[in-house]
């Protein structure tokens, strides 16, 4: 078999004519008298065979006769341009390999009925292989390509930071706390910001990139207890600096969606011009006009309070792209963001709020930098000193105006996909009731 070169089905246009081998699952089976047209998929797409009874040995089409779906083989043959198969190509069936048969007896569990969500999701590990879920993840792959290339040629530099962390970041109550060596107690990190404070001291312009853990006891379907979030930091910057940078972000992964993954797109039924509206600048509003907005669409949000998820979607209905919300008041913001020298009582901070009804898709702003002021922060949400004595020291080593933001990976996927729930957004969720598969 040696004249036949492997491709991926991604591949099959720039190899018509040649033989080719591809290694894949059975996808799907029909049956048409002396012709059988094999689904096949291998991870890059999804490639219709056909196979002519007359045409190949009689093993061959007994083979794929009988064969029996998600059962793993290579199939050899050569591939032509027609226009009604999945993805513009299909394959003439020349020979193929069964690697292994699913039996008869123990058949695939995922059907083309419909399968209840609790069902679906008992069976992640299977799942994954349906074509929306494919699609789904792979738009992630997009977001978290385009969220490295932006922050990789805007000068920052990428340094990890701890997962285990001793103590929190906005308190404990929403950390899971773990028992370390010798009885100390850590916590699963809820944001690597403060550790990222420190890397913008010495870099000047860092990101973080990696799992975060909220205990929040939440059933919502924006909520997930693990998850990815990047987090920039920038020294010498302010809140107009972080706008900056949020919104050149947001505009920058979407045009990649855009531009590589229409078909995914495609399979998700998304409207993508509601994508296509989503470019700077975008608007900007106070936490002031937000309330009065909201309270104007009929909203018992009252001056003082932080919105919920029914608020951020009120808010929403108004802008055809993100709008972004600054100053909240001080109270309903983490002890580390710097106060309005001219409105002490309002935080500068700001979220940017996702169109369509998502939600905070961003979170950010100013952080203190005064030590003194920093101090009495971290007593009056009564937090150990001690145990923020580092961070207290970038205070007193060459201190200076700084900013950056965190923004959610799986609630940007669910926006760009157009999901109702972000538990597809990844590929083994994590909920208050599911820790399995």
């Amino acid at each position: 078999m040696s004249d036949y070169r492997r491709i991926t089905i991604a591949s099959a246009g720039a190899h018509a004519g040649e033989p080719v081998e591809i290694a894949g699952w059975l996808y799907n089976l029909r049956k048409s008298g002396k012709i059988i047209f094999p689904l096949l998929r291998d991870g890059s797409g999804i490639l219709q065979g056909v196979c002519v009874k007359s045409q190949v040995p009689e093993q061959v089409f007994e083979d794929l006769k009988n064969l029996t779906q998600e059962s793993s083989v290579i199939v050899r043959g050569k591939c032509r341009a027609e226009q009604r198969a999945p993805g513009g190509f299909e394959m003439d069936v020349e020979s193929v390999q069964i690697v292994q048969r699913v039996p008869e007896d123990t058949p695939y569990p995922i059907t083309p009925k419909d399968h209840g969500t609790e069902f679906l999701f008992d069976h992640r590990h299977l799942h994954l292989r349906s074509r929306r879920q494919h699609a789904v993840l792979k738009i992630r792959h997009e977001i978290i390509k385009a969220i490295r290339d932006y922050f990789d040629s805007n000068g920052f530099t990428l340094v990890d930071c701890p997962i285990f962390t001793p103590a929190a970041c906005e308190g404990t109550t929403t950390l899971f706390e773990v028992n370390y060596f010798d009885e100390e107690k850590v916590y699963l990190t809820q944001s690597g910001q403060l550790y990222n404070e420190a890397t913008a001291m010495a870099f000047g312009k860092t990101y973080c990139f990696g799992p975060t853990f909220r205990a929040e006891k939440s059933k919502t379907r924006r909520h997930l207890t693990e998850f990815w979030m990047v987090e920039p930091e920038m020294a010498y910057a302010d809140l107009e600096d972080v706008k900056r940078v949020a919104e050149e972000l947001i505009v920058f992964m979407t045009g990649r969606v855009l531009e590589n993954r229409q078909t995914e797109l495609a399979t998700l039924e998304r409207d993508v011009s509601k994508l296509e509206a989503i470019k700077g600048p975008f608007p900007r509003i106070s936490y002031d006009d937000a309330v009065k907005i909201l309270q104007g669409k009929g909203s018992e949000i009252q001056w003082g309070g932080d919105f919920g998820g029914a608020d951020e979607t009120l808010l929403s209905e108004e802008f055809d792209r993100p709008v972004m919300v600054d100053r909240y008041p001080s109270e309903v913001k983490a002890f580390y963001f710097q106060p309005d020298p001219n409105r002490p009582e309002v935080a500068l901070g700001v979220d940017v709020i996702a169109s369509e009804g998502y939600g905070e898709i961003i979170g950010g702003g100013q952080r203190i930098h005064d030590y003194d002021l920093l101090l009495r922060r971290i007593q009056e949400h009564h937090l150990p000193p001690e145990a923020f004595n580092w961070y207290l020291d970038l205070r007193r080593f060459g201190s200076v105006p700084h900013g950056g933001f965190g923004m959610g990976v799986e609630r940007a996927v669910a926006w760009m996909c157009g999901l109702e729930h972000i538990r597809e957004t990844i590929a083994f969720p994590r909920m208050l009731y599911r820790t399995r598969p």
